[in-house]
């Protein structure tokens, strides 16, 4: 869904803000610990209609800070539209390049 990386707390923050401003509903399947420094969120929601899976993991420094975040969706079809969403959100701005453009 996302071309190149994301940096920085306030930018990665507005990203999944939005992101969640878009679900119609989100349903966990999991969350919790992973490994030493991780935290891992498996879920289902919806966007206008269509179904879109994600599975989170998120990496602390010995802080306890975030460090890196990555997040894969499916199915393909979804996470396309998702994405569209996701640009329009964010034109005209430098993370708008970051996601697919919308269909004129």
């Amino acid at each position: 869904m996302l071309d190149g990386v994301v940096q920085g707390a306030e930018a990665v923050r507005s990203v999944v803000v939005t992101i969640r401003s878009l679900y119609d509903r989100q349903q966990h399947k999991f969350a919790g610990p992973y490994g030493d420094n991780g935290f891992l969120e498996d879920y289902v929601a919806e966007v206008r209609g269509e179904p879109i899976g994600c599975v989170v993991l998120v990496t602390r420094n010995a802080a306890g800070q975030t460090q890196h975040v990555v997040a894969s969706y499916r199915p393909r079809s979804s996470l396309l539209l998702f994405s569209r969403l996701l640009g329009e959100k964010f034109a005209g701005t430098p993370i708008a390049e970051h996601f697919a453009a919308s269909e004129s």
